[in-house]
């Protein structure tokens, strides 16, 4: 072999050397921060996914890392073995980058796993049901992501608009239910495009998203709003996108009927929908649905739930002071209720959750929680569960079975919404379990 040769294989070795070195310390250090991260996502059981979260086919999988480094989350993805692993589906809040990044198609979003099934109305890509003409965007289909719930809104229009609805004379081409953030992206797209539609809110503009406590950080991704602009904020406390939102509805003079509760969606034999309202009736060709589900709080089952003194929402913590209160509950909506609770004057707060530890939450949270309990602000009922509610006083019943009372002024219930299911099959919508599906 002549020495041009060697000088060519050598600085082919070099070369190679140069590119190979750099990519095996990354994976090396990516596949050390997996294992750090799977450590603490048991730690906090985040292990286990709550809805819609994503799963890998190793088949497929050449572990470019393209979806580790796509997730906002940042901590739901890792790599093990140079193949992406899931981590901490729990993070998962469905921006679908991962799935969008990967150069074979080896990850998919699903909602629900083998054991365990999760409810969703029927929809097609988009985001129509199984009734023509009826529409569902945003939580209520699965997506509870602000920017989600805004891009869907817009791409439900659009559909819309590429059919060319032609209503009969005094019948409105859209109604919408629910001023939510899909809601008003539907809303705003609907203003732009020039369709005669109404909106229809049973609270005010921004729906649920009030009943939120004070300063909760809201997590959403740049968007743009047809007449407004730019939301660019990644981070904004609620209080600040309530303002924007109100401030959208003044400049693009959006119509919001507000504090006005949709009751009966029904289409008629003409293909017509009468939509019937606590306000009157309307009588529309399509009709989008977004009213989230959170707005149907889940029940206790328990006597006494429907008392005054029980709520299911917290939005201003200050309303209460020299109270004993116990909040029902486990997950972030709880600990930030009791933690705001505990920093108002004279409160004694408790905790009542059916765990041995508090699961599926943000860290920040854990951590303020631990504090919280190690300084006495915050007491936790470990396993326990609520059996009656009475005038001064919970029943509770503890994992050994045994029947204890305790005083409280106040209870705040915060386990989760429900699908509104009964409202759906009434408008005609059929309802399918996900078992780890798409």
């Amino acid at each position: 072999m002549d020495t041009e040769t060697l000088l060519v294989l050598a600085l082919g070795v070099i070369l190679a050397l140069a590119f190979m070195l750099p990519y095996h310390r990354r994976q090396q250090r990516i596949e050390r921060e997996t294992e750090e991260a799977e450590l603490k996502a048991l730690r906090y059981g985040l292990h286990e996914p709550v809805s819609l979260h994503p799963v890998v086919d190793y088949e497929s999988c050449i572990g470019t890392g393209n979806c580790v480094a796509a997730c906002p989350e940042q901590t739901v993805l890792g790599i093990r073995n140079g193949q992406a692993v899931v981590v901490a589906p729990a993070r998962c809040i469905g921006h679908g980058l991962c799935e969008r990044a990967c150069p074979v198609d080896a990850i998919k979003l699903v909602f629900g796993t083998e054991s365990r099934g999760v409810e969703l109305p029927r929809i097609r890509e988009n985001f129509e049901t199984n009734v023509p003409g009826l529409y569902i965007v945003g939580e209520l289909g699965g997506m509870g992501l602000i920017r989600n719930a805004f891009e869907q809104g817009r791409q439900c229009i659009e559909g819309i608009v590429r059919e060319r609805p032609t209503a009969p004379a005094g019948v409105l081409d859209l109604a919408i239910v629910g001023c939510g953030p899909a809601g008003l992206s539907a809303s705003l797209n609907a203003l732009h495009h020039g369709l005669h539609f109404a909106t229809i809110e049973k609270e005010d503009v921004g729906g649920t998203v009030r009943h939120y406590p004070r300063k909760k950080l809201v997590m959403t991704r740049p968007f743009s709003i047809p007449g407004y602009g730019k939301l660019t904020a990644r981070e904004i406390q609620k209080e600040a996108l309530i303002d924007v939102w109100e401030d959208i509805v003044q400049r693009t003079g959006l119509r919001v009927n507000t504090n006005e509760t949709v009751t009966s969606v029904k289409r008629n034999g003409d293909g017509i929908f009468t939509v019937t309202s606590s306000a009157g009736e309307y009588r529309a060709a399509r009709v989008i649905l977004a009213i989230g589900r959170r707005g149907v709080p889940r029940k206790l089952g328990v006597p006494g739930e429907d008392s005054p003194a029980v709520a299911y929402s917290l939005r201003e913590p200050e309303a209460f002071q020299n109270d004993r209160i116990v909040v029902v509950g486990g997950g972030d909506s709880a600990i930030e209720a009791a933690l705001a609770l505990s920093d108002q004057p004279g409160n004694r707060v408790w905790i009542s959750y059916r765990g041995e530890k508090f699961s599926r939450i943000k860290e920040e949270n854990h951590q303020r929680i631990e504090e919280a309990i190690a300084a006495g602000r915050v007491e936790v009922l470990w396993s326990t569960q609520l059996t009656r509610i009475e005038p001064g006083a919970v029943h509770y019943r503890t994992a050994s079975g045994d029947e204890r009372v305790l005083g409280v002024d106040r209870v705040f219930v915060f386990i989760g919404g429900e699908l509104p299911t009964r409202f759906l099959r009434e408008c005609g919508v059929e309802i399918d379990v996900k078992f780890g599906t798409p």
